[in-house]
């Protein structure tokens, strides 16, 4: 889970490189936009420019992690990102003692109302 929190730090960064140091070559990044079935970005190049075109639109993004489940391969995260009124569940997988695939799942948060 030590891989898990440190990307999490990164990301908090806004750190792409730091993030992108912890990924396989192969990786897999599955966001959930556009809907119902969002865009997969494969290989670090891609994932990596995911990333900086997200930090250069959401400037103040930050992850609040609310627990971390880890079972040998895989962890999931139920989180916050600040901002947003949205609750996000983050599946992770790793090969090799990186993270190789991200899946993130994003519900709205009934405890922040309709907006």
């Amino acid at each position: 889970m030590r891989i898990v929190l440190d990307f999490n730090e990164a990301f908090n960064r806004h750190d792409v490189a730091g993030m992108m140091q912890l990924m396989s070559d192969d990786c897999v990044f599955e966001n959930t936009h556009p809907a119902p079935d969002g865009t997969a970005y494969s290989g670090k190049a891609a994932v990596a420019q995911f990333w900086r075109d997200f930090f250069r639109q959401s400037p103040h993004a930050h992850i609040d992690i609310e627990e971390i489940f880890g079972g040998g391969q895989r962890c999931v995260i139920p989180m916050t990102i600040e901002d947003a009124a949205c609750v996000s569940f983050r599946a992770l997988r790793f090969a090799q003692g990186k993270r190789s695939e991200e899946s993130e799942r994003v519900a709205p948060d009934p405890s922040r109302g309709s907006g």
